[in-house]
C-alpha cells in the first residue's frame, strides 16, 4: 500500500503535533515542566491509592501524560517526527475517527502495560511514545513490506513488524539517554503495549472506516 501524498487527510495528526509541540514550548517558557510532569504524568501507584488530589484524575492521566515531555527538547522532537512520518499515511487510510481511536487506545494500552509491570511505581510516566507506538504498529501493518524471506506473507509481515518494534524501543532508549531524562525512565512495556495494540487495530480500523463509508 502506497502512502498518500496529501496533508489534507492528516488533520488529526497535524493537530496532535501542533498541540503537543505547543504545550511543550509553553511549559518550557513558563518553567512549569517539572510541575506538569507531576500533575499530568501517569503514576502506577495512584491507581490503587484511592482518592488522590495531587494531580489530574488518575483515569485521565494516560492521556494527559501524552502532552507532557521531559525538559530537554530531544524527547518531544523525536516523538513528533515519528508521529508526523507515520501518522500522516496511517490517518489517510484509517480516517480521522479511526486514527483518534488508535491514538487514544494506544495511550491507555501503554499505561495499562506499564501498570502491570510496575504497579507500585511512584515515578510519573510522561510522553506520547506509547500512543505513537500504536501509530507505528498500525503503520507497520498497513505499509510494511515483506522483506523477510518467509513463505507465508502474514508471518513475514509480523516478523517485519517485530523488527520495527525492537528498533523503536532501542531508539527510545538512546533518545532517553541523549535527553538526560533517565530519572523519569524509559517505559519499555508502554512502548511494546502501544505498538502491539496498533498492530492489532490496524485492519479492524480499516474495515470500520469502509463499512461506515
Amino acid at each position: 500500500m502506497r502512502p498518500p501524498e496529501s496533508w489534507a487527510t492528516a488533520r488529526v495528526t497535524l493537530a496532535l503535533t501542533l498541540v503537543t509541540g505547543g504545550i511543550w514550548i509553553l511549559l518550557a517558557l513558563l518553567r512549569l515542566n517539572d510541575w506538569a510532569i507531576v500533575w499530568a504524568g501517569f503514576v502506577p501507584a495512584r491507581v490503587d491509592a484511592g482518592v488522590d488530589t495531587s494531580g489530574a484524575p488518575v483515569w485521565l492521566t494516560p492521556l494527559t501524560a501524552t502532552l507532557v515531555h521531559a525538559g530537554n527538547p530531544i524527547h518531544v522532537i523525536f516523538n513528533l517526527i515519528i508521529l508526523v512520518f507515520c501518522g500522516r499515511p496511517t490517518e489517510a487510510v484509517v480516517g480521522p475517527v479511526g486514527f483518534g481511536i488508535l491514538y487514544v487506545v494506544g495511550a491507555y494500552a501503554a499505561a495499562a502495560v506499564h501498570y502491570l509491570l510496575f504497579p507500585a511505581s511512584v515515578l510519573p510516566m510522561v510522553g506520547a511514545s506509547g500512543a505513537i507506538s500504536a501509530v507505528l504498529g498500525a503503520y507497520a501493518i498497513l505499509f510494511g513490506r515483506n522483506k523477510v524471506k518467509v513463505a507465508h506473507p502474514t508471518v513475514a509481515l509480523w516478523l517485519n513488524a517485530l523488527w520495527l518494534m525492537v528498533a523503536w524501543v532501542v531508539l527510545n532508549v538512546i533518545v532517553g539517554f541523549a535527553a538526560a531524562s533517565m530519572a523519569i525512565g524509559v517505559a519499555f512495556g508502554a512502548h511494546i503495549g502501544g505498538f502491539l495494540v496498533g498492530v492489532l487495530l490496524a485492519n479492524p480500523l480499516l474495515l470500520l472506516r469502509y463499512r461506515r463509508a
